[in-house]
């Protein structure tokens, strides 16, 4: 019979696991280990912190399953990764002076709009097509403003770099998808080691959701690369749709003023 506290810890480490699968083929794992840290007694800092430091595993797992596919070359995207990386760390030094209620109000309709983009959008393949943004901007501009939104906020960063992929770097959903497990990487590691240096990790519950996190990522990672966009693109939609209804159903949800709900 197992004790509350090792109730929990398995309770823990089954979310890291499903969220790891679900991660590494669309993002959004997130939407489910956030609220499970929350729900075990952690603080909000503690449960962003430890979430941080579980989520390296994941997506350090399925980036290593995707690079070893050679879907992506990480000696190559070594530069956008540290441009990624300082826009987590700088996010995550500014987390406490930016206006988080816009964020929030807005980040529901944005993640609508991109499942809606998804679900519409012809030609949504793994077909690599022309890019409307140079390979050198992409890097110097786009990828260190996610990074950067990452560190502060999290929430649909992985929608936000498949989108940016697929629309100005003109990826297929596979190869969009491995990228974006790289840099999602590199920005979780700029965001945790803020939260290292302040304190804000619980790190026997970080290791062991990491450690399920690893295995659950592998698994994901290895389904996208078998069935490429047909498993992707819906994945995605239903990650975006999930997560602005439980960013809406938040009771801090400004927007839920704004609508009288």
């Amino acid at each position: 019979m197992f004790d509350p506290a090792t109730e929990m810890l398995v309770m823990l480490a089954i979310a890291a696991l499903a969220a790891g699968f679900i991660d590494s083929i669309a993002g959004g794992g997130g939407l489910i280990t956030i609220p499970a840290l929350l729900l075990s007694g952690l603080s909000p800092v503690e449960a962003l912190g430890t979430n941080k430091l579980q989520g390296l595993f994941g997506s350090g797992s399925a980036t290593i399953t995707y690079a070893g596919k050679g879907h992506v070359d990480l000696r190559a995207q070594l530069p956008s990764a540290l441009l990624s990386l300082a826009g987590g760390a700088l996010g995550a030094f500014l987390a406490t002076v930016l206006p988080g209620d816009l964020m929030r109000a807005a980040l529901p309709l944005i993640l609508v709009a991109i499942a809606i983009y998804f679900a519409v959008k012809p030609n949504m393949d793994d077909i690599d097509r022309a890019h409307r943004l140079s390979p050198f901007l992409f890097s110097l501009l786009i990828v260190p403003s996610i990074g950067f939104y990452d560190g502060v906020f999290g929430p649909g960063t992985g929608s936000f770099f498949m989108l940016a992929f697929v629309t100005l770097a003109g990826y297929g959903v596979l190869k969009a998808t491995a990228h974006t497990k790289l840099l999602n990487f590199a920005s979780n590691v700029g965001s945790f080691a803020v939260f290292f240096f302040a304190g804000a990790i619980v790190w026997k519950i970080g290791l062991i959701m990491g450690v399920a996190q690893f295995i659950g990522a592998r698994l994901g990672a290895s389904l996208a690369i078998r069935s490429g966009s047909k498993l992707i693109k819906p994945l995605l939609i239903l990650t975006c749709v999930a997560l602005a209804v439980k960013l809406l159903m938040d009771p801090a949800q400004p927007l839920r003023t704004l609508i009288g709900f």
